[in-house]
């Protein structure tokens, strides 16, 4: 992909949806990196469900610290690797609350000092929560870069720092909203939905086929 391509590209996926955004629920900054702290192997749906029984129960540090490993499982146990994600939550609380007043810290370095806290949730948080214009690099995002040549690289850190040099400035901060959702829903993996795909035309990507299949 050149240049051009690229802000074709992005420009229609806005405008195919201006305002994108992430689909685990949240209302503060806090909810948002709890629901990403648990959605590591697990799917949107499944942390939503999960969340929606918790938050009203415990939706700060300190509540959510007051439930103990057995009462924060308890909400939680239906969420893959419940075990550790419990872990890291109690301990990622207790450093909020020492450590930032009980407030989410915005930079970087903070973010990811805490438990079970990665790079790739540290941009989420930091993209969706505040507004900061990163990109977090997951699975679907991963492929997407890939497969349309948009800013193809062996690894997620690869695949990052060219989608931060290749993005146009104007579309930065929702560029990580859009790519994962195109992937989810549109350039799946297994069977990616070409006659359905905005950007068809302008991806490195050739099928074999990009008419629907009998039936659709």
């Amino acid at each position: 992909m050149n240049k051009e391509t690229r802000r074709i590209f992005y420009q229609r996926l806005a405008d195919l949806d201006p305002h994108p955004t992430t689909e685990l629920n949240y209302s503060t900054p806090f909810e948002l990196l709890t629901a990403v702290l648990l959605s590591a192997q697990a799917t949107d749906v499944g942390v939503n469900k999960a969340t929606k029984r918790l938050f009203p129960i415990a939706n700060t540090p300190e509540t959510i610290l007051a439930l103990g490993v057995e009462g924060l499982e308890a909400y939680i146990a239906t969420i893959g690797l419940y075990h550790s994600k419990a872990k890291h939550l109690l301990q990622t609380c207790q450093m909020l609350i020492d450590l930032h007043g009980s407030e989410v810290p915005q930079d970087r370095e903070s973010l990811e000092a805490l438990p079970g806290v990665g790079r790739k949730t540290a941009n989420v948080v930091m993209n969706t929560a505040f507004g900061i214009p990163t990109i977090a690099v997951d699975t679907h995002i991963f492929r997407v870069s890939n497969r349309t040549g948009l800013a193809p690289g062996k690894d997620v850190k690869v695949v990052e720092e060219k989608l931060l040099k290749v993005t146009p400035s104007e579309f930065k901060l929702n560029a990580h909203h859009w790519l994962i959702l195109h992937g989810r829903y549109v350039c799946k993996a297994r069977k990616p939905e070409c006659w359905s795909c905005v950007v068809n035309d302008v991806c490195d990507y050739n099928p074999k086929q990009i008419t629907p299949p009998p039936g659709r």
